[in-house]
């Protein structure tokens, strides 16, 4: 009878290892952060991305900031243009950009 009981309890102890330990493989392969092709990380590539992205943008902002302000600057009549207008507006819209991207989590 005592071998039969250790026997069982052998038995439930190496199955609630092999059960354990095929949870913690489980784990383990979840924690990894997926991989390109080309073996970079995918988070690392799409951070890299957003950055060039934001550079871009960045660059574009201030060019459109300085014929702004230079068309402010040489306008005498005090009216504004539908031109400076849609400057203005494409302004908004990268500064709203950038600022999403880097607000993101």
């Amino acid at each position: 009878m005592r071998g039969v009981m250790k026997l069982r309890r052998t038995h439930l102890m190496a199955m609630m290892l092999a059960v354990m330990g095929v949870c913690g493989a489980a784990q383990q392969r979840e924690e990894q952060p997926p991989r390109l092709p080309d073996g970079r990380s995918q988070t690392e590539a799409i951070l890299k991305a957003d950055h060039e992205k934001m550079l871009k943008d960045a660059a574009e902002l201030l060019r459109l900031a300085e014929d702004l302000k230079m068309e402010l600057e040489t306008n005498d009549r005090h009216v504004v243009s539908v031109g400076m207008l849609k400057k203005t507006e494409e302004i908004e819209k990268l500064a709203k950009r950038i600022r999403s991207r880097l607000t993101r989590p």
